[in-house]
C-alpha cells in the first residue's frame, strides 16, 4: 500500500447523503440472531438460483441482491428457522471470491458465486447495537457456544464451515456510534452536496509528485495548459475522456489522469499568460526566465518507454526577466506589452516591438533574439524613483491584473496596490487596502528634464495627499520632498494600524469582473470590490477561511478558499452557491471551453460547468449514479496492527520477529504503535509517548483515508472516567496540518491550516486505534483474575472487563469495535520471567487486565452492510492475539490482522460515462444548446474614420430582451494603406492589444437586456514613442499614424457558455478629408478580404451589423 498526502473526498465524504430525487434506496440491517435453518438456506439458495443475470444493463437500479429491499422507508429482516445437527447439511455456499471487475464481481453464473453477503457475514459472532456479542459465550474452555441447546447450528457456526468469510472473529461493537459526532458519515456514488465534476486529474499520489507539482493554470483555445514544478503540462480539451492508449501514462500517479502532454524540463513555473493573437502561452520562472510556447503542439502522447523526451515540446522564446529574483507575476496589456513583477517591488515592462522582432528571428539565432528582449525592458519602479525615495512599496509584486476595460494595470502585494495606465506606463496611484491613497502621481506637461542620473529622468511628479501643486515643471527638490513625505506617511499609517490587524487581512487574490469592477480576497475571507480608479466599494464575506483565489466569467464571481470551498456570487457579491470542491486549498482557477477548471492544493484539478449549481447538475448526478456499476472497482489487502507499551525499554530484536515477524509476511500494510519508548528504540512506531496522550497517522490506500491513533490512557481502576475524558479529548479534537506543495510551494501560506470541519479523526473512511489503559482494568480481584487465567475462563474475565462495560454503556469508544478476545491478560508481568507464572507477585500485586488492546471503526452505519460506494471501507478481523513468549516489558504486545475491502472509483471509467452522458442525453444537450446561445446583437457601425486626435462613439445594443450580453473589444491587427489603396499584411500585437496610437474606453463590459451601451473611439495625435537600452531610456521620436488602419473584433458572449460572435469594423487614421473618401472606399472594398483569425473561426460569421446607421466623427 502506498502512503498518499492529503485526502481528496470523493464521491460523498463527510456531506449528508441526498438524492436529487427524494432518498435513495437504503442497504438495510439484516438481523441474523436467529439460527440458520436447512429450509430457509435451500429456498434462498434457489430463489437466488432462480434471478435472471443474463440482461442486466447498467441502468438498473439494483443488481440481483436478496439483501436490497425495493422500499425504500420499509426495513427488511431476514430470519432463519432451526437448521438440526441431525439433519443433511446445508448445501455447501462457494467460498467469498473477489475480482476487480463489476461484471465478475456482480453478474458471476450463480453456480461460481453466490450474491455478495453483507460485511457482517465475514464475522461469525455478529454484533448488536448493544453492545454484545450474538451469541453468550460459555464457561469453559474460553470458547464460544457453537449450538443451542437444542442442538441447532447457529449463523457462526454455518457461515465458518459453509462459506461466507471462514476463518474471522467475531466481534463486540460499542454502544452510541449512530449519534452525534460518533455517527459514521454517509456517503453516495455521487457527491450529493457538490455539482458533478469533471475529473480531469483525479488526486495523484503525493509520492509520486516530488518535482512535479502543479502551481498554476490557465485555458487557450480548447487547452488546459498547467504550469508545474519542472515545467509545463498542456491537456487537449476536446480530448478529455479518451484514455492513455498502448503508451500508458506520462507519469506514475497520472494512470488516471486524461492524456497531456509535458514540456521540456524548467525552473519551477510561477505564473502563466495566455497569449491567444500570436498563439503562445508565457510562463514566469522561479529562475528568474520568461519563456514562450507554442499553444497548437502536436497530439503524440508521452511513453514512459522512453522517459517521455522524444514527444516533449520545447520553449520557442525564453529570456532573463529577472536576474536574482523569481518572476512572481505577469500580465499582458491592453496594448500588447509584458508586464512582470518580482521581489522587492521591482516591476519591469518589455515592448512589444522588441519581443516581435526576436520571434521573428530563426531558430539559430535565438541566442542573439533572447539578448535583444533583455536589454529592452523598461523599469517601472525607476521611473518613479526620485533621489533614492520610491512611492511604490518594496514589497513582492504577487499579483498583476489588466483592466482592458479601461487600459489600467493593477499590480499588488500583500497590503498595498498600484494603479498604472497601460499605454504611458505612468503611475496613477498608490493605496492600501482600506481604501486611503499613500501616494497621488501626475504626468509633467513640461519636457523631461537631464539630470546627471539616469534614474532621475522622469516624466512625473509626486504631491502630497493633502495638497495638490499646479502642473508644470517642478524642482528635482521638492519633488524628493514630496516623495519622502508620501513615504512618511505610509509609515505612519502602518504604525497606528498595527501589524496584528494588518496580517488578518492581506491580499490574496485579485480579479477583473466582466462589469469593470475589481474583486480582491483577503486571508480572513473578506471580498473588497473596487471600481476602475481604485475606489473601494463595498466588502462582502460569506466564509472565514481564507481566499485562495478568485475567478470572473459573465455575471458570476467564483471564490475559492483554503478550506477548499467553492462559492458562486453574482456581481453585486450575492451568494448564489456553495460546495466542497476538493479537500484543500484551491490554488487556481481558469475557466474555457465551458467549464471552470479549479486546481487544488494536493495537484488534482476538477471541471465545473459555468451554470453550476443548476438543472444540468441533477440530470449528471442522476445518470452517473444509475451507472455505478461501470466504474466500481473493489480492492482487498491485509491489515497488521500491532500495539506494545515497551515500558521504557529497548525491545530485542528476537522479540520483534516474535510479534511481527512471520505475521508480517502476510500482509500489505504494517502499522505500529509504542507507548512509553525510549528515545531512540522507536524505530517502529509511529509516535513515542510516555505520558498519557494520543498520536496520529493518516494516510491513503486505493483512495480511501485510514486513521491510525496511538492511545496512551490514564491509569488505575478508579480512573475510568479520566481515561474516557481522554478518549473523547483526542477524538473530538485531533486533527492533520497540511503540508505545502513541495517544498517551495505556490501556496506556501497555507503550509499549516488546520483542516476544516470533517476531516478529523472521526470522519475517516477506517479508523484503527492502539490503546494502553496502563493499569487496572478488571474489576475483581487479584486473586480471582489469577485463578481464572490458570483455567483459560476468559468468558468469565470478559464480563470484568471495564473497557467493554463501559463500550457497552456508550461511555467510550462509541460504535468502535474490537475482536473477541481469546487470548490471558496483557499486564503485570514481571520482565524476563516467562509464562502465565509471570504476573506480578510483588507487594502491589497488580490486577492482571487487558491494558494493551486494538479497536477499529470502518464505513458501516449499521452493523451489517454491503462494501459499496456508499459503504466504501468493510473490514473483518482476522487474528487478534498476544505474543505471551515476549518477555522485555511489563507489557505483551498484541497484533491484529485486518482483511480489508475497499470499494473505489475507476476515474477513468467514471470519466468515459460522464463524456457520453453529455454526447447522448436528450436533455443535457437541449441544455447545452440553451447555455450556448449567445444574444443578438447590432452595432451602429463597420467604418470609423479618424482625423488627428478625432473621437468616434459606437454604440452596441443588445436586442435581446431575456440575457444579458458580454461583450469584449480587441485589436485583429494593423495594417498601412498604400499607394492604389492596398494594404499592408496585419500586424497583430501580444493578447490582441490596441495600436499605441488608439484608445477604447470601455473595450469590456455587460449590456442588459434591451440596452445600448457607447464605446468611445479616441485616435491620439502625436504620441511619442521611446526606445529603452537596459532599462534606460535613449531615443524619443513622435510616430507616425496617418494611413494606418486597424481591425476591431467586438466579441459578443453569454454568460453560461465560452461561445461567441464577432463583429468587425475597421478604424482608418487619414490626415485629409479625400484621404478620408479613399480610406472609406477602400475599407468598403475590402472589408470581406479580411478573414477572421483561425482562432475564432468557430465561432461563426458577424452578427447582424448596421451598416453605415452611424458614421460619426468629432469635428
Amino acid at each position: 500500500m502506498e502512503e498518499r498526502g492529503v485526502e481528496d473526498e470523493d464521491a460523498a465524504d463527510t456531506v449528508t447523503k441526498m438524492a436529487t430525487t427524494g432518498p435513495p434506496p437504503h442497504r438495510k440491517g439484516i438481523s441474523y440472531s436467529q439460527p440458520l435453518g436447512k429450509e430457509a438456506a435451500i429456498a434462498s439458495s434457489a430463489r437466488r438460483n432462480a434471478l435472471p443475470l443474463g440482461n442486466k444493463g447498467l441502468d438498473d437500479h439494483h443488481p440481483s441482491n436478496p439483501f436490497l429491499d425495493s422500499s425504500p422507508d420499509a426495513l427488511r429482516s431476514l430470519s432463519y428457522p432451526h437448521y438440526h445437527l441431525h439433519s443433511s447439511p446445508p448445501p455447501s455456499f462457494p467460498r467469498h471470491h473477489h475480482s476487480n471487475s463489476v461484471e465478475g464481481l456482480r453478474f458471476a453464473p450463480h453456480h461460481s458465486r453466490h450474491p455478495r453477503l453483507p460485511p457482517s457475514h465475514h464475522h461469525h459472532g455478529l454484533v448488536t447495537a448493544g453492545g454484545s456479542f450474538s451469541k453468550p459465550f460459555s464457561s469453559g474452555g474460553g470458547g464460544s457456544s457453537l449450538s443451542n441447546s437444542d442442538g441447532s447450528l447457529t449463523l457462526e457456526r454455518a457461515m465458518s464451515e459453509y462459506g461466507g468469510a471462514p476463518g474471522t472473529l467475531p466481534e463486540f461493537m460499542g454502544s452510541g456510534g449512530d449519534t452525534g459526532i460518533f455517527r459514521v458519515p454517509l456517503r453516495a456514488a455521487m457527491h450529493p452536496g457538490r455539482p458533478p465534476a469533471l475529473e480531469l486529474r483525479p488526486h495523484p499520489l503525493r509520492e509520486t509528485q516530488a518535482g512535479f507539482f502543479l502551481r498554476t493554470i490557465a485555458c487557450a483555445q480548447g487547452q488546459l495548459w498547467a504550469g508545474a514544478e519542472s515545467g509545463l503540462r498542456v491537456w487537449n480539451l476536446d480530448n478529455v475522456f479518451d484514455g492513455w492508449g498502448a503508451a500508458g501514462p506520462a507519469r506514475r500517479g497520472d494512470e488516471e489522469s486524461a492524456p497531456f502532454q509535458e514540456s521540456c524540463p524548467t525552473s519551477p513555473t510561477m505564473c502563466l499568460a495566455v497569449d491567444a493573437a500570436t498563439g503562445l502561452i508565457w510562463s514566469g520562472h522561479k529562475d528568474g526566465k520568461i519563456r514562450s510556447w507554442r499553444i497548437e503542439q502536436p497530439t503524440v502522447q508521452t511513453s514512459p518507454r522512453d522517459g517521455g523526451s522524444a514527444a516533449r515540446f520545447r520553449e520557442v522564446l525564453s529570456w532573463q526577466a529577472h536576474s536574482r529574483s523569481p518572476v512572481l507575476s505577469m500580465v499582458i496589456t491592453s496594448y500588447g506589452e509584458i508586464w512582470s513583477g518580482t521581489e522587492g517591488g521591482v516591476i519591469k515592462a518589455w515592448p512589444w516591438d522588441a519581443i516581435e522582432k526576436s520571434l521573428s528571428l530563426p531558430m539559430e539565432e535565438r541566442h542573439m533574439a533572447a539578448l535583444l528582449v533583455e536589454r529592452a525592458y523598461v523599469d517601472l519602479r525607476s521611473l518613479v524613483t526620485v533621489g533614492g525615495v520610491c512611492n511604490l512599496p518594496a514589497i513582492d509584486v504577487r499579483y498583476m491584473l489588466s483592466d482592458n476595460s479601461r487600459s489600467k494595470v493593477w499590480t499588488a502585494g500583500s497590503l498595498s496596490f498600484a494603479l498604472w495606465d497601460a499605454r504611458t506606463r505612468d503611475l496613477l496611484k498608490v493605496f492600501g487596502m482600506d481604501g486611503q491613497v499613500e501616494t497621488r502621481v501626475e504626468k509633467i506637461e513640461a519636457q523631461p528634464v537631464q539630470d546627471s542620473y539616469g534614474e532621475d529622468e522622469m516624466k512625473i511628479k509626486f504631491v502630497s495627499t493633502s495638497k495638490k501643486e499646479k502642473s508644470g515643471s517642478v524642482s528635482f527638490l521638492q519633488r524628493s520632498r514630496n516623495a519622502l513625505m508620501g513615504a512618511a506617511g505610509a509609515v505612519r499609517r502602518v504604525a497606528v494600524k498595527g501589524t496584528l490587524g494588518e496580517d488578518n487581512r492581506r491580499t490574496e487574490a485579485l480579479t477583473l469582473a466582466m462589469d469593470g469592477m475589481i474583486w480582491s480576497g483577503c486571508t480572513n475571507g473578506l471580498l473588497i470590490q473596487w471600481d476602475g480608479n481604485g475606489n473601494r466599494l463595498q466588502e462582502v464575506q460569506h466564509h472565514s477561511s481564507s481566499i485562495q483565489c478568485i475567478c470572473a466569467f459573465g455575471t458570476r464571481l467564483w471564490v475559492d478558499y483554503v478550506s477548499g470551498i467553492v462559492q458562486v456570487l453574482d456581481l453585486e457579491g450575492n451568494l448564489l452557491g456553495s460546495w466542497v470542491a476538493h479537500s484543500s486549498p484551491v490554488i487556481k482557477m481558469a475557466v474555457g471551453s465551458s467549464y471552470i477548471f479549479t486546481l487544488a492544493h494536493h495537484g488534482g484539478i476538477r471541471g465545473w460547468n459555468l451554470t453550476s449549481p443548476g438543472p444540468l447538475d441533477d440530470i449528471l448526478r442522476i445518470e452517473l449514479a444509475n451507472r455505478e456499476l461501470s466504474y466500481t472497482r473493489y480492492e482487498n489487502f491485509k491489515i497488521l496492527a500491532g500495539t506494545w507499551n515497551v515500558g521504557q525499554e529497548r525491545a530485542s530484536h528476537d522479540s520483534l520477529m516474535s510479534w511481527l515477524g512471520i505475521a508480517a509476511s502476510e500482509v500489505g500494510l504494517v502499522v505500529v504503535g509504542l507507548q512509553e519508548v525510549e528515545m531512540g528504540a522507536g524505530f517502529l512506531a509511529m509516535a513515542a509517548a510516555k505520558e498519557t496522550g494520543a498520536v496520529g497517522l493518516r494516510m491513503r490506500v486505493y483512495h480511501r483515508t485510514m486513521c491510525f491513533v496511538n492511545c496512551h490512557f490514564a491509569a488505575h481502576l478508579e480512573a475510568v472516567s479520566r481515561r474516557n475524558a481522554d478518549f473523547n479529548h483526542v477524538y473530538q479534537t485531533m486533527a492533520f496540518s497540511r503540508p505545502s506543495v513541495g517544498p517551495q510551494g505556490a501556496a506556501a501560506g497555507a503550509t499549516s491550516v488546520q483542516l476544516h470541519r470533517g476531516v478529523n479523526v472521526c470522519t475517516r473512511s477506517c479508523g484503527f486505534l492502539y490503546d494502553s489503559l496502563n493499569k487496572d482494568s478488571l474489576i475483581a480481584s487479584y486473586d480471582e483474575a489469577r485463578d481464572m487465567v490458570s483455567q483459560r475462563c476468559f468468558d468469565w474475565l470478559r464480563d470484568k472487563d471495564q473497557l467493554r462495560a463501559e463500550m457497552k454503556a456508550g461511555k467510550v469508544f462509541q460504535g468502535m469495535r474490537e475482536g473477541q478476545i481469546k487470548f490471558p491478560p496483557t499486564y503485570k508481568f514481571e520482565r524476563h520471567r516467562a509464562g502465565l507464572s509471570g504476573y506480578d507477585s510483588s507487594e502491589k500485586k497488580r490486577i492482571p487486565a487487558w491494558c494493551d488492546r486494538i479497536l477499529y471503526r470502518d464505513s458501516r452505519s449499521i452493523s451489517v452492510a454491503e462494501c459499496s460506494l456508499e459503504c466504501p471501507v468493510v473490514s473483518s478481523i482476522t487474528m487478534y492475539e498476544a505474543c505471551m513468549d515476549v518477555t522485555d516489558s511489563d507489557h505483551k504486545p498484541v497484533r491484529c490482522i485486518f482483511s480489508v475491502e475497499i470499494a473505489r472509483v475507476d476515474e477513468l471509467t467514471r470519466r468515459q460515462e460522464y463524456g457520453e452522458i453529455i454526447a447522448s442525453n436528450e436533455k443535457i444537450r437541449s441544455l447545452l444548446e440553451e447555455f450556448r446561445e449567445v444574444p443578438e446583437t447590432i452595432v451602429s457601425t463597420n467604418n470609423i474614420i479618424l482625423q488627428n486626435q478625432d473621437s468616434c462613439i459606437l454604440r452596441i445594443t443588445n436586442k435581446c430582451e431575456k440575457n444579458k450580453a458580454i461583450f469584449e473589444i480587441i485589436c485583429e491587427g494593423q495594417s498601412t494603406i498604400k499607394d492604389g489603396g492596398n494594404s499592408s499584411k496585419l500586424s497583430t500585437r501580444a493578447s490582441f492589444g490596441f495600436p499605441l496610437w488608439l484608445e477604447v474606453h470601455p473595450a469590456v463590459g455587460l449590456i442588459k437586456p434591451g440596452q445600448t451601451v457607447e464605446v468611445a473611439v479616441h485616435h491620439e495625435d502625436f504620441y511619442t514613442r521611446e526606445e529603452f537600452v537596459d532599462g534606460i531610456p535613449q531615443n524619443w521620436w513622435c510616430e507616425d499614424t496617418r494611413d494606418k488602419e486597424v481591425i476591431l473584433l467586438v466579441n459578443i458572449m453569454g454568460s453560461g457558455s465560452t461561445e461567441r460572435r464577432s463583429h468587425r469594423i475597421h478604424v482608418c487614421h487619414c490626415s485629409s478629408k479625400t484621404a478620408c473618401s479613399d480610406t472609406r472606399s477602400h475599407s468598403k472594398r475590402n472589408q470581406s478580404n479580411h478573414l477572421h483569425r483561425a482562432d475564432f473561426a468557430h465561432f461563426g460569421g458577424s452578427s447582424d451589423v448596421a451598416h453605415d446607421l452611424c458614421h460619426m466623427r468629432c469635428p
